[in-house]
C-alpha cells in the first residue's frame, strides 16, 4: 500500500457514518429535505427589493433632484414670480427625472424610437406646463420605483438560477502522497482524487475508486429516491453523499461540470426567446406611436370641434391634462416585462425539477402538442436487453452445446466494439458463456444501417443482422426462418448469425419496459396527448412493448430514414410533433422533431447538446411535468397581456372623462407592472410541493 492509500484508509477509518460536523473538507451543512431547490421559496422579497433600490447609482443625481423640485413648491410664497418658478422647474426636472430624461433623449435622438422613456419625458414636462408640477413630482418618484421593480424582479429571477453554481463546494479534500488537503475546486485537474464524507456534496463530477453508499441526486435531476452507488459509478458535482465515506476520481475541471453546463445553457435559453416575447416587443414598438397619436388627437379634437377647455380649470381638468394622463397609462412596460419574466420563471423552475428547456420558444410550443413519438430501445425500454435464446443450425442440447457457444463466440466478435445495446447483449452473454475472446474483434466493420452489420473474422466476411437482410442477402435455413419468426411473434428481437460460409444460428433477444413508463403515458393521454412509437424492432416486440406501456399507435421495422418520413408524416396529421429519446442513437430523428426532447442528461455531454429540451433523471417521469408547467407558463402570460391591456383600456376610458389626477395614471400603470410580475414569478412555485 503505497502513502497516499495508507493517507485515504486512515481518513476512512476515522471518519463515522454520521453527517460530517466540525471542520468538514467541503464547507456546507448536511443536506435537508428544504435543500430541494424545488421547495426554495420565491416570494417577492420587499426588503431585498429596498436594498436593491437604495444601491441604484441614479440615486445620487435623483433624490436631491426631487428635494430641489419640492423646494420650488413655496417659492412663489417668497415672492417669487410664477415665471421664475416654472424656469426652475423646467431646470430641476429632468435631474429629478433623470433616468428616464436620458435614455428617453437617448433612445428619441440617437435611436430613433419611441418608448416609454419619451412618453414619462413629455408627460412630465407637460404636467409642468399646465401648473401641475406636484404632479410631475409624483409621477417621477412612481415612475424611479417602478423601474426599480422592473430591475429587482427580473434579477430575482434570474438570481434564483446561481442556486445551482452555489449547489456545489467551492473548496475540496485533493488526496495526494504527501496526505490530505483542502484546495480549491478550481485547482483540481482530471484524474485527481478526492474524499468526500458522508452528508457532503460532491464537489466535482467523477468516478467512485473506492467505497459505496447512495446519493441524493435530487438538486439536479429532480429524483426523489437515493441512488446506490459503488466503485465504478459516476457522481454529479452537487449531488449529496449519504451514509458511506468515497474517495472519487474527478472527471471533469471545474469549468466543465453538470452543474456549469446546466447554468450556461439555462442562460442562453433566456436569451432565446419565445414567440410571444417577440410578438410582445413588435407589438410595443407600434403600441407606443399609436399611444402618442391617440394623446395627441385627444388633446386637439375636443378643443378644436367642440370648444372645450384646453388647460385645467378650477372645475375640472383640460383636455391637455386628459391627454397626458392617457400617454401615461398608455406606457407598455407592463406587456414588455410580463412576458419576459414568465419565460426566465418558467426555465429557472424547469431547471430545478431536472428538465432543461434550450431556449423560452420550446417552453412555450410544448403546450400545443398533440403528439409526442417515443424510440423504443433506451427509451419506453430499459435499454439493457438480454439474450433469452441461443439456437445454432447444428445445435446438440438445450442452447448450452459447443456449437451454440461458438456461435455466441462469433456475434461478439463482430460486436467488440459496438455500443448499441443488442451488441452489448450479445458480448454479455459471451462472457458468460467464457468464450468472449475466443475469436480476436472482427476487422473493417461496416455497419449496415439499421440492419446488422458486417467484418472480417478468419479471413472470411462474417455478418450479423436482422431476419430480413437475411432474408435478401443469405441463404437461410427453413428451420432458422420458423424459429426466428416464433420468436418475434413473442416479443422478442431475434439476430441471425453468417461465419462467412453460412449462416450458423440466431439469438433471441429481450428488452424490458421502464418501470414506471405505464404510468407515464397513462398522464400524457390524461393531457389530450397521443403517444406514438418508432422504433426499427420487429413487429412483434413493438406490440408487446406497447400492450405493456399502453400507447396509441406503433411503427415497427424503421429503418433511420424511414423514422424521419414517418415524423414528416406525423407532422401533417398533428402539426407540431415531439420526440423522445436517449440522445444518443436518436440525433436525426430528434433534429427531425420540432421538439426534440432527450433523456438522461446528468453526466452526459452528448445528450445535453443533443436535443431542444433535456430530462436530466435517466427516465420519462419528469415529461407530464414538462408539458403541464408549458401550459402554466402559456396560462400566466395570457392573464397578464388580458389584465394589462384591460386595465389600461378602463383607466384611459376614466382619464379622458377627466376622472384621473396624472399621477393615477402612472400609479395604475405601476400598480399593473406588479400584478404581472407577481403572476409571471408564481411560475417558479409551479407544483413546488409535488414536483
Amino acid at each position: 500500500m503505497n502513502q497516499s492509500e495508507k493517507n485515504t484508509q486512515i481518513s476512512i477509518e476515522n471518519t463515522t457514518a454520521s453527517a460530517c460536523t466540525g471542520n468538514c473538507a467541503s464547507p456546507v451543512r448536511p443536506f435537508t429535505s428544504s435543500d430541494h431547490p424545488s421547495e426554495k421559496s420565491s416570494i417577492l422579497d420587499f426588503k431585498g427589493f429596498w436594498r436593491y433600490f437604495l444601491r441604484m447609482p441614479d440615486l445620487k443625481v435623483i433624490v436631491p433632484g426631487w428635494i430641489l423640485l419640492l423646494a420650488t413648491f413655496f417659492l412663489e410664497r417668497l415672492g417669487i414670480s410664477r415665471t421664475a418658478v416654472l424656469i426652475l422647474q423646467f431646470s430641476v426636472l429632468p435631474v429629478s427625472g433623470w433616468m428616464f430624461f436620458r435614455n428617453g433623449a437617448i433612445s428619441l435622438f440617437k435611436e430613433r424610437n419611441l418608448n416609454m422613456n419619451v412618453l414619462m419625458s413629455v408627460a412630465s414636462i407637460g404636467a409642468v406646463a399646465i401648473g401641475e408640477a406636484h404632479e410631475a413630482l409624483i409621477m417621477v418618484i412612481l415612475f424611479t420605483l417602478s423601474e426599480a421593480l422592473e430591475g429587482y424582479t427580473n434579477d430575482h429571477a434570474r438570481a434564483i438560477l446561481t442556486e445551482f453554481a452555489d449547489l456545489a463546494p467551492h473548496q475540496a479534500l485533493l488526496t495526494t502522497a504527501e496526505g490530505d488537503r483542502l484546495v480549491p475546486i478550481e485547482d483540481l485537474k482530471v484524474d485527481d482524487r478526492v474524499l468526500v464524507r458522508a452528508g457532503e456534496r460532491f464537489p466535482m463530477d467523477g468516478i467512485i475508486v473506492r467505497g459505496s453508499s447512495e446519493v441524493n441526486q435530487a438538486p439536479i435531476t429532480g429524483e426523489s429516491r437515493l441512488v446506490p452507488k459503488t466503485v465504478g459509478d459516476e457522481v454529479l458535482s452537487g449531488t449529496i453523499n449519504g451514509q458511506g465515506v468515497l474517495e472519487v476520481r474527478v472527471s471533469h475541471l471545474a469549468a466543465d461540470t453538470t452543474i456549469q453546463r446546466i447554468i450556461a445553457m439555462v442562460t442562453e435559453a433566456q436569451e432565446n426567446k419565445a414567440r410571444q416575447e417577440k410578438y410582445i416587443d413588435r407589438f410595443a414598438s407600434v403600441y407606443t406611436p399609436i399611444v402618442i397619436g391617440i394623446s395627441f388627437l385627444v388633446a386637439i379634437i375636443p378643443t378644436l370641434v367642440f370648444q372645450q377647455n384646453f388647460w385645467n380649470t378650477p372645475e375640472s381638468y383640460g383636455w391637455f391634462h386628459r391627454a397626458l394622463s392617457v400617454l401615461l397609462v398608455g406606457c407598455p412596460c407592463a406587456l414588455i416585462i410580463s412576458t419576459p419574466i414568465t419565460m426566465v420563471s418558467g426555465l429557472t423552475r424547469a431547471a430545478r425539477a431536472g428538465v432543461i428547456f434550450k431556449g423560452g420558444i420550446f417552453l412555450e410550443s410544448l403546450s400545443s402538442s398533440k403528439v409526442i413519438a417515443f424510440d423504443k430501445t433506451g427509451t419506453l425500454t430499459l435499454g439493457k436487453p438480454a439474450v433469452t435464446r441461443v439456437q445454432a443450425t447444428d445445435c446438440m442440447g438445450e442452447g448450452l452445446c459447443e456449437p451454440c457457444n461458438d456461435l455466441v463466440a462469433v456475434a461478439s466478435s463482430l460486436e467488440a466494439h459496438s455500443t448499441h445495446p443488442l451488441g452489448t447483449a450479445v458480448t454479455q452473454e459471451a462472457l458468460a458463456r467464457g468464450v468472449l475472446n475466443r475469436y480476436p474483434a472482427a476487422e473493417g466493420l461496416r455497419v449496415i444501417e439499421g440492419r446488422g452489420q458486417q467484418g472480417m473474422l478468419n479471413g472470411k466476411l462474417a455478418t450479423v443482422g436482422s431476419l430480413p437482410l437475411f432474408l435478401a442477402e443469405h441463404q437461410t435455413p427453413e428451420e432458422i426462418i420458423l424459429a426466428s419468426q416464433a420468436a418475434e411473434r413473442q416479443g422478442q428481437t431475434t439476430m441471425l448469425i453468417c461465419d462467412g460460409d453460412r449462416v450458423i444460428g440466431y439469438l433471441a433477444v429481450q428488452d424490458e419496459p421502464r418501470p414506471g413508463t405505464k404510468e407515464v403515458l397513462a398522464e400524457l393521454k390524461g393531457q389530450g396527448i397521443q403517444t406514438v412509437m418508432l422504433t426499427g424492432d420487429n413487429p412483434g416486440v413493438a406490440e408487446r412493448v406497447a400492450g405493456e406501456v399502453g400507447l396509441d399507435k406503433i411503427f415497427a421495422s424503421l429503418l433511420p430514414a424511414d423514422k424521419l418520413s414517418k415524423l414528416n408524416d406525423l407532422k401533417l396529421e398533428f402539426g407540431q410533433v415531439v420526440m423522445v429519446g436517449d440522445g444518443i442513437n436518436d440525433s436525426p430523428a430528434l433534429a427531425q422533431a420540432d421538439i426534440g426532447v432527450a433523456m438522461g442528461g446528468a453526466g452526459n455531454a452528448q445528450v445535453l447538446e443533443t436535443a431542444d429540451v433535456v430530462l436530466m433523471n435517466d427516465d420519462l417521469s419528469r415529461l407530464p411535468f414538462a408539458v403541464r408547467l408549458s401550459r402554466q407558463v402559456n396560462r400566466l402570460i395570457r392573464q397578464n397581456v388580458v389584465v394589462s391591456l384591460g386595465v389600461k383600456i378602463l383607466v384611459a376610458i376614466a382619464a379622458m372623462a377627466g376622472l384621473t389626477p396624472l399621477w393615477m395614471a402612472v400609479f395604475a400603470d405601476i400598480g399593473i407592472s406588479l400584478i404581472v410580475t407577481l403572476n409571471g414569478l408564481r411560475a417558479l412555485r409551479f407544483e413546488a410541493e409535488t414536483a
